[in-house]
Formats: C-alpha cells, sequence, structure tokens
C-alpha cells in the first residue's frame, strides 16, 4: 500500500499511514460504481478574486499568489470543486450524513437548503462570492451550516461547519467523493483520524479537520463506502487505504455525537497540489493564516486586494443597479458571477457555465468540460455585459485572448481555410466541438469595434487587432471556403452557416445572418480607419447583400401559424414558402421549416439591422408569443399570478434540449435521445424581449419614464423571479409540460440544465444597462443608420 508521510496540523497529530498495514485495512470492491457529476442547479458558485499584471495572471500582482481553485453549490451541498484549469474537477461532493435514532439523514436527499451571501453592504448586495449555506433535516432532526469560500492566496478550499442537534441524538459523518483529475474512475486514497489524501497521477488533494475524526475510512462506491456501510446506523469499517487499486471512491469521517440541544462546530481545508507536499502545505497555510483572515481577504476588507476591490473598480454597477427591481441583489450577485467564471491561468477565458449539464446522470468516467469551456457566442455576451458594468480590464483580456480559439495555419490538424472561430475549446485553446457557426465568428469582430469607439483599444492597437485577426474573421464571412478540421469538411457559402446559435441546424438563420451583417459593417469601419479602403468595400458590400435577402430566405408568407407571414427559425435553402423539413435533434421529429419559430428575428433589431416597427418584425411576434399552440410547437410561457405575469420563452417550437416530458428522466441518459424530450424556458429571451420593447419605445426618440418603468417592472422584474435563492440564473427553467421529474419542480424554477447561465446573468446586465443609458447597449451605430433608419 501506498506510504505518506506525517502531515503537520497545530494542535493536532500527523497525519500518517502505517507501512505496514494489515490486509484488512485496504478497501475491497474496487472499482466501485460508475461514477457520475453532481446536479447542475447550483445556488452558489465561487473563487478567489485575482488582479492582472499587464492583462494576465502573475503571482505579482496586488492579490499575491493566484489561486486557481472554483467550487459550487447544489441542493446544499458542495459540489463539483476545481483546481488548475477551470474545467478540471476534482471533487463531485462534500456531505454530511447524519445517524439519528429514527435513521439516516442525509444532506441532499433528505434536508431543504437556503443559500445566502456571507459578504453583503448595507442594502444586503453581495460583494463576494463566500457563502452561508443552510440546511436542515425534512424531520426536524439536524441543521447544518456550513461557511465555504476559498483561499485568495493559496490553492485551497476552506468550509467552516456547524451542526446542530436540534431533537433527540446525532451523529455526523463527513462524506468526500473525489474525482481527481475530472473523472471518478482513476482515484486512490488513504485516510487517518487527522484527515484525509486522494490523488491521480500528478494531483492530490489533502482535506484536513481543524479536530482529529472519532473514525476514518475509505472505500469504492457501492462497494465499500461509507455510505454504504452507514446504512445499519454504525461505521463498521475503516479502511486506512485503497491500496493498490484505484476507482471510484468515497471517503467517511466520523464527528461526535451530540445531543438534543448540542452543536459541534469544525472547521476544514481541502489543499491541492501537484503533489502531496504541494497540497499539505496549501491546507497548513490556510490553518497558520487564520480562517477569519482568510475569508477578508478573500472579501478584500480593509486594506487587503480582494473582491470588494473589484465590485469598487465597476464604475457603472451603481448607476445601472438603480434600473433593478430587487434593490440591485442580482446585479451585484450577476457582475460576480461572471468574473468568478474566468479561468485564472488563461486570462480572458470566459466559459459558458461552472456546471456539467444534467451532471447526476452525466458519466463521469471519461474527462469532459461540460460547459466550462469556451463558446465565442456566450464569451461575447460575457464580454460586453462586463463593459457594461464599466470593467474595463476583463473585455480586453477576453479580446486578447481570442486568437487563441481562431483558426489558422497554427490550428492543429486544420487543411482548410482559416478566419472563423472555433465553436467550443477548453480554455487552453484544446479543440473539442469544431462547427462552423457564422455569429461566432462576427462577435469577436463586434466586441473589437466597441472596445475601439469606447476608447479601450487605441487606434494603433485596433489596426493591429484588424490586421492580425478581425480582417482574416471579416474575409471568411465574405468568401468562407472548405474548412478542413477533425471530421468537419464542408464548404461553407455565407450567409448560410453550418450551424445557428442552438448549434443544431444548417441554413439560413435571421439571428445568425444579424450578427453577420452587423460584423460586417463594422468591420467595414475598421477597414476605412486602418486604411483597407478595398476591404472596407468588400465586406459593406457583403453586408447589403445579405440584408437585402434576408426576408426572401427566412420570411415566410405561407406559413401554418397566425396570418401565415412571419420569421422562422431557419430554411436550409433559399424559399422559405415551400414547408421543407429542418433537420431532427434531440430525439424530436424533423418538422416543416415554416412551423418552427424562435425568437433570434428579434436579433435583427438588436443590432440595427431593422426597425422595431419594420412589418416583418411586427408580423412575427403574435405567432411568437401565441399561447394557444400546441405544447409541442408553442414557445411563449407566462409565469405567476393574473395580472402579474412574467413572460418566458423558449429556444423554438420542436425544441428537445431538456428533461423527457414523459418520464421525468433527465436530457440524454446513457447517451440515448427520446422522442419525449422537451426543451423548457429559457430566462435570457426575457431580457432580449426587454432589449426589444426598448427598441420600439425609442423609435422616436429617447424613451420616457414611464416606457422605462413598464419594461423595468415586467422584464428586468421577471428575470429577478427566475433567480434561485443564491441569485443565480438558470439556462432552463420548469414550464410545468408534463412529469415534474424526481424534483417536483415548480413553475419557474431553475431545472438540472446549467445554473448559473453567463450568458442569462450577461443578458441581465445589459439590459439594466441598456435601460440606465435609454438605448440598446448592443446596438451598432453604422447597422442602425445604414439599414433601421
Amino acid at each position: 500500500m501506498r506510504k505518506f508521510k506525517t502531515l503537520c496540523l497545530a494542535g493536532a497529530a500527523g497525519l500518517a499511514v502505517a507501512s505496514a498495514a494489515s490486509a484488512q485495512s485496504v478497501a475491497p470492491g474496487a472499482p466501485g460504481d460508475l461514477p457520475t457529476w453532481s446536479s447542475a442547479a447550483k445556488t452558489g458558485a465561487g473563487a478567489s478574486y485575482e488582479a492582472y499584471v499587464d492583462g494576465q495572471y502573475r503571482d505579482s500582482g496586488p492579490t499575491g499568489a493566484v489561486s486557481k481553485v472554483w467550487f459550487s453549490i447544489a441542493d446544499g451541498v458542495l459540489t463539483e470543486t476545481m483546481y488548475g484549469l477551470i474545467h478540471e474537477a476534482q471533487i463531485k461532493a462534500l456531505r454530511f450524513a447524519v445517524v439519528t435514532p429514527d435513521g439516516l439523514a442525509l444532506e441532499g436527499d433528505d434536508t431543504t437548503a437556503k443559500t445566502e451571501y456571507l459578504h453583503v453592504d448595507a442594502e444586503g448586495r453581495p460583494l463576494s462570492p463566500a457563502y452561508k449555506v443552510t440546511t436542515r433535516d425534512k424531520a426536524g432532526r439536524i441543521e447544518i451550516e456550513k461557511r465555504i469560500f476559498t483561499d485568495p492566496d493559496r490553492n485551497a478550499l476552506v468550509l467552516r461547519v456547524q451542526i446542530t442537534a436540534l431533537s433527540g441524538e446525532a451523529t455526523p459523518y463527513l462524506l468526500l467523493e473525489p474525482h481527481i483529475a475530472n473523472t471518478g474512475v482513476e482515484d486512490r486514497g488513504a485516510v487517518t483520524a487527522q484527515g484525509f489524501h486522494a490523488w491521480e497521477g500528478d494531483t492530490h488533494l489533502l482535506l484536513k479537520p481543524s479536530e482529529a475524526f472519532a473514525a476514518a475510512s475509505v472505500g469504492f462506491v457501492g462497494a465499500s463506502d461509507g455510505l454504504t456501510d452507514l446504512k445499519d446506523g454504525k461505521l463498521d469499517w475503516t479502511y486506512a487505504s485503497t491500496g493498490e487499486t484505484a476507482g471510484n471512491t468515497m471517503m467517511t469521517g466520523a464527528l461526535p455525537t451530540l445531543r438534543m440541544g448540542q452543536s459541534l462546530s469544525r472547521d476544514f481545508v481541502i489543499g491541492f497540489g501537484d503533489s502531496e507536499a504541494a497540497a499539505e502545505a496549501a491546507a497548513d497555510g490556510a490553518f497558520a493564516t487564520g480562517l477569519d483572515e482568510v475569508l477578508a481577504r478573500f472579501n478584500g476588507e480593509g486594506e487587503r486586494a480582494g473582491w470588494e476591490d473589484y465590485v469598487a473598480s465597476l464604475t457603472e454597477l451603481p448607476r445601472i443597479a438603480e434600473q433593478a427591481t430587487d434593490g440591485g441583489k442580482l446585479a451585484y450577485a450577476s457582475a460576480l458571477m461572471l468574473k468568478v467564471q474566468e479561468d485564472r491561468t488563461h486570462a480572458g477565458a470566459l466559459i459558458a457555465s461552472l456546471s456539467n449539464p444534467w451532471g447526476d446522470t452525466v458519466d463521469a468516467s471519461k474527462s469532459s468540460t461540460g460547459y466550462k469551456a469556451v463558446w465565442p457566442r456566450d464569451f461575447y455576451q460575457v464580454a460586453m455585459a462586463l463593459a457594461a458594468l464599466g470593467d474595463r480590464e476583463t473585455p480586453l483580456a477576453a479580446f486578447n485572448y481570442l486568437p487563441q480559439v481562431q483558426v489558422g495555419p497554427d490550428t492543429p490538424g486544420n487543411t482548410g481555410v482559416g478566419g472563423w472561430f472555433l465553436q467550443k475549446t477548453h480554455v487552453d485553446g484544446e479543440l473539442e466541438w469544431v462547427a462552423v457557426q457564422l455569429d461566432q465568428t462576427a462577435m469577436p469582430i463586434m466586441l473589437g469595434y466597441r472596445l475601439w469607439k469606447m476608447g479601450w483599444l487605441s487606434d494603433a492597437e485596433m489596426t493591429e487587432h484588424y490586421t492580425a485577426m478581425l480582417k482574416p474573421a471579416a474575409d471568411f464571412l465574405v468568401d468562407g471556403g472548405k474548412v478542413g478540421l477533425l471530421w468537419n469538411e464542408a464548404e461553407i457559402k455565407p450567409p448560410f452557416t453550418q450551424q445557428e446559435r442552438w448549434e443544431e441546424q444548417q441554413g439560413y438563420s435571421p439571428s445568425s445572418t444579424a450578427a453577420v451583417v452587423a460584423g460586417l459593417t463594422v468591420a467595414a469601419e475598421m477597414a476605412r480607419a486602418s486604411g483597407d479602403a478595398a476591404g472596407a468595400t468588400r465586406y459593406q458590400s457583403a453586408a447589403d447583400s445579405y440584408a437585402s435577402k434576408i426576408e426572401e430566405r427566412m420570411f415566410t408568407t405561407n406559413g401554418d401559424f397566425g396570418n401565415g407571414r412571419y420569421y422562422i427559425r431557419i430554411t436550409q435553402n433559399e424559399n422559405p414558402n415551400d414547408k421543407a423539413p429542418i433537420g431532427a435533434a434531440n430525439g424530436q421529429i424533423a418538422p416543416a421549416e415554416d412551423r418552427v419559430v424562435d425568437g433570434g428575428f428579434l436579433e435583427l433589431v438588436r443590432y440595427g439591422v431593422r426597425k422595431a416597427d419594420d412589418p416583418h418584425i411586427v408580423s412575427t411576434l403574435p405567432v411568437y408569443d401565441d399561447q394557444g399552440l400546441n405544447d409541442l410547437y408553442r414557445v411563449r410561457y407566462d409565469f405567476g399570478p393574473e395580472g402579474d405575469r412574467t413572460p418566458g420563452w423558449r429556444r423554438y417550437g420542436v425544441d428537445g434540449y431538456g428533461e423527457d416530458h414523459l418520464t421525468g428522466a433527465n436530457y440524454g441518459v446513457g447517451g440515448q435521445m427520446s422522442p419525449g424530450q422537451r426543451g423548457r424556458v429559457w430566462p435570457f429571451f426575457t431580457g432580449e424581449r426587454g432589449h426589444y420593447e426598448l427598441a420600439r419605445v425609442s423609435l422616436n426618440g429617447a424613451p420616457s419614464p414611464a416606457d422605462i418603468a413598464a419594461i423595468r417592472q415586467t422584464y428586468v422584474r421577471g428575470m429577478e423571479r427566475f433567480a434561485n435563492d443564491g441569485l443565480m440564473l438558470a439556462e432552463q427553467v420548469w414550464d410545468g409540460v408534463g412529469d415534474p421529474t424526481a424534483h417536483d419542480y415548480a413553475l419557474g424554477q431553475n431545472t438540472d440544465s446549467a445554473t448559473p447561465l453567463a450568458w442569462t446573468h450577461a443578458e441581465y446586465l445589459k439590459l439594466l444597462r441598456s435601460l440606465a443609458d435609454g438605448k440598446v447597449w448592443d446596438r451598432y451605430d453604422p447597422v442602425e443608420s445604414r439599414y433601421a433608419r
């Protein structure tokens, strides 16, 4: 069995494993059950704030050594915890099981939960992503309070726990499920009363308690783990090690028995490192500093540099938070969430969500990123929202990051044309998905233009980026060409996109075309300013051509819904009236193109490609809003009591990206699609509609205070109602159709899809900025002046 050296902990004996352990000390049952991840319905997510040094993350900055630890919370439990790169999970879950005279109470399964922020201002607005999580046994027997944050100077996570016996005797046990190196199949472990050690290869985790456990055991899940052992109310097994075998492991530590009314307080620090010694040093260092001081540094209290400093740097946040209807709580939480979800090795690498959608049924035997990856579309939304907050540094770091995910001669394996931006990558640029989505190539151009016009990029810097990155992107949006990367050898002919923004269909898309027209128009502006007159002419000519054909390609005049005149989601040819089928996706049917409507047409207004009162836009709204359609095709669902409704929209009719409405099963269980799968309501569409309404009331000049108030009450407050108690905004919320699943979802509750979704938080913040400014934040003046006036 593995030997590891004695660990130092003030006030406790050293952590050691005897070199000559008996056979009974080695856990049997390897490799254990097939591992999965945890619920993606997070109520909290956190990491330390780290200041840039010249636009990069280095240990020499005002926040000191860079901490590379992220955590998440779901169902009152610490869930996926990352160390290293932002997608590299090391822990599946840490929770407590409590043995009582009436049986076992397991956190998550048998408890209710409340998530609160530890550090707030006088108005209750969060100032850091440190949390107090309180779970209470549904039978009223126990209450557990956990305070969770990271050490901003080390790769360490802190949990400060208080457990109270509310009725009768209670014996608590800490259960830690490592998933080292982003899988749950090759972990090894060793325990003593003084702590836990888990490792795979050169990645190590070390958990230390402030006081020794009464007993400890490590085992393989489903065979020899502590939770299986506790089914009879006793921890009979005390395996010290997994020995020479590896698998899906769980570590268990027993705490003292409590009588009714008694409370127990314990601190736990989990250190991470590339060796056992490094993980030990991280844990010991946090204890040596003192956990009160660690939290103060995390928060940035007083002269310390931390999250308070970041919040204070957001010059526009106080002003835009005045547009909120909740006192600004969600605005401040959203600002924190967008910054949390940035990698701390690759500055500016903004991910989609610190979650793995429907993670509790997702196989964890192979490494995967889930949503902890870069999509240039989500990336653009976040960068623009951060700019709206007045964060100048992060959008610039993001823009400077983009060449890592642009296809060119140096892209591994590329044999085709370049200039386009990759569909999805790891934060270090590693290829993952390689379909061509034209909006994802247009949006970096749009971001660059906006940073230039705000004065955050100088003329010289803009010209340098234009030549190296933006011109190749614009050329691709004009010329397309044969791509050659992994499986993808398609011929791309813009504005026909290989995939639109939902990554499922090819064809002519209103939303994709809106971004392409906007991207080429602002590219022409930058080309002229950079002395590329020929490029400017070419880009504007292509934009004009694409814009002029939007209706003939994407607007049906004989559709099956409403008066028959509306924009369709997508068409795979240039005739929107031939009722040709589009592709089947996510287990659903392959419907006729005119039977699928989405909100993509509103992007035409957002960017300035069409006026808000364009007759084609106005004609589409009743179909988009028709709540009398069959649930398969219906898009809009309203929530709340009569007279005070919050509007919400699905991605599109016939969407299958969601739970099975017939069986209640998660999406894609076992990698299999089912015809009952149903995509639910996405809260950011409420923000998109709010932006449209602002454009509509601004047609004849600045909107009136009454107009702004009405949008705030319906769309801002609507998005705030979709937030959970941790102020997290989801990808999807429950629409009430079909089986409510094992979670017994309430209307409007975030599902297990992905929470927090950065795009949703970004849309909320951009809506606040738009209302504060009295004009749409994402609107581009050259586009509007050319096409919408």
